[in-house]
């Protein structure tokens, strides 16, 4: 097991460890913690449970005298226990080792930590897929609807055109048309598919 201290041993070799430290900016900051202010790191968060008991004593390891001598530290460098709480959860055990000065033991990877970093392996190996290219479908602008206009070339029989909604023939449009098609009604006439026709289609109103 590793080697393990009493509160009061935790504070003596916490204080041989920020002897050579230099004294702190604030005048109201001990430089060196006694047995209260340890405690009182472990109510608000900044010291671990104690890593064992023998009877009613608890035992602290070196992670705990490396969270002292780190607290000490950064208040050594202006720093309140407000400001150290802000980024306490985030200190692993190599940046509190390089903090403090103190070894900490390095830990002996579990079959959880394995299959964690497997994950961590896999996932950063994965190739990243391609984006989904979605083709831009061009839509064409509304097209005019067509009207039917009929226009009577003879008596039962008519000329249907489908022309633009909004379209209009005039008088002269419809003269032109059945002078165009007087031919075609003097065919259907003579084949006797119509009725004669008397006078000519322009005359027509």
């Amino acid at each position: 097991m590793d080697e393990t201290w009493t509160l009061s041993e935790l504070v003596a070799e916490a204080a041989t460890r920020l002897a050579a430290l230099p004294p702190p900016k604030n005048g109201q900051v001990r430089a060196v913690p006694d047995d209260r202010t340890i405690r009182y790191y472990a109510t608000i968060g900044l010291l671990d449970r104690p890593a064992a008991m023998r009877g009613r004593t608890a035992l602290y390891s070196a992670r705990h005298l490396a969270q002292v001598v780190a607290i000490k530290r950064m208040q050594s460098a202006g720093k309140s226990l407000a400001d150290v709480q802000t980024v306490w959860a985030s200190l692993d055990d190599v940046t509190l080792s390089r903090m403090s000065g103190v070894e900490l033991p390095v830990k002996r990877a579990t079959r959880k930590d394995f299959w964690k970093r497997e994950a961590i392996d896999s996932a950063a190996a994965a190739p990243t897929p391609a984006p989904v290219v979605t083709p831009v479908t061009r839509i064409a602008p509304p097209q005019a609807t067509p009207v039917e206009l009929r226009i009577e070339l003879a008596p039962g029989t008519y000329l249907t055109v489908e022309v633009p909604d909004g379209v209009s023939l005039t008088s002269a449009d419809v003269r032109a048309v059945r002078a165009a098609a007087a031919r075609l009604v003097t065919e259907l006439a003579n084949r006797g598919l119509i009725a004669h026709v008397l006078g000519t289609l322009e005359e027509k109103p």
